[in-house]
């Protein structure tokens, strides 16, 4: 079960490191509470950060109880390029990418694990989150606020069946990567997206074509605030490398397979009660 991994256990989190400082913040500080402690963590800047966002990955490090290392680029080379560097370090470790606008909520990371590990197919697994695309909660396809009390949401996603229902491709708000998966599909393809949103595209297609699963974990939340988007030409290249990909996402948003999980979930928050003071927070 997640409650029962520890930090040793759960994969490496990397958050590419963006220019909003104030949202780069608020997810530093969201890490550091909703994340077990010693869990390994990775700022990577692609020369994004300015004086203040590097002041405030400074003071983070200097305090954090995460695992945590931060790296920065003397020049840009693109945010995919990026990202695929950083994967490619990382070897075949699991990874969780997490945007750097992002606020995950208690036990984001511990449950996406349990995910990857209750099946063995699975080499994405996705969050809810409120703007998260085909994963998106309370309704699918649309941006809302970021919620009021994530913890409470945590624990009515704790409530949730664990099924794991397929998604056309994993959604960047936060993702776990297999890492022997992602190593066998050929890793991220910088050269050809610019952005994080196309290529995770693209990799996860790849993965469905090997026989993986991109699934949606349903018992996880992480909120943010706004989607992702690709870069000029992005969506050419995904259209010209998967020709049905745009039909395929559009059916899904239309046919909605996953109203029924999204209107539990609804219901379960609906019956929370108050916090148990003697709950660990990281469940």
């Amino acid at each position: 079960m997640a409650e029962t991994l520890s930090s040793n256990s759960l994969p490496i989190v990397v958050v590419p490191v963006g220019v909003d400082d104030d949202a780069l913040d608020a997810c530093l500080a969201a890490l550091d509470a909703c994340t077990p402690p010693g869990t390994r963590v990775w700022l990577a800047d692609d020369a994004q950060a300015g004086p203040r966002g590097y002041a405030i990955v400074e003071r983070w490090m200097a305090r954090t109880p995460l695992k945590a290392d931060y790296t920065r680029r003397q020049r840009p080379i693109g945010e995919a390029a990026h990202l695929g560097e950083a994967l490619a370090v990382c070897g075949d470790a699991d990874v969780a990418v997490l945007a750097p606008d992002a606020i995950p909520a208690p036990g984001w990371l511990s449950r996406l694990a349990a995910c990857l590990s209750t099946d063995g197919a699975i080499a994405t697994a996705t969050p809810w989150s409120n703007a998260g695309e085909a994963a998106s909660w309370p309704r699918i396809g649309e941006i809302e606020a970021v919620p009021a009390d994530l913890e409470r949401l945590s624990r009515a996603a704790a409530g949730m069946p664990a099924l794991y229902p397929e998604l056309p491709a994993a959604i960047g708000h936060a993702v776990l990567l297999r890492g022997s998966a992602r190593k066998r599909a050929g890793g991220i393809d910088g050269a050809s997206y610019g952005s994080w949103y196309a290529a995770l595209t693209d990799l996860s297609l790849r993965l469905s074509g090997l026989g993986w699963r991109n699934a949606l974990c349903e018992t996880a939340f992480v909120a943010r605030r706004g989607e992702g988007g690709p870069c000029d030409g992005d969506m050419d290249h995904l259209a010209v490398r998967w020709p049905d990909w745009h039909a395929r996402l559009a059916g899904f948003l239309m046919s909605d397979p996953l109203r029924g999980s999204r209107e539990r979930l609804a219901a379960l928050l609906d019956g929370v009660g108050p916090p148990d003071p003697q709950r660990d927070f990281f469940t």
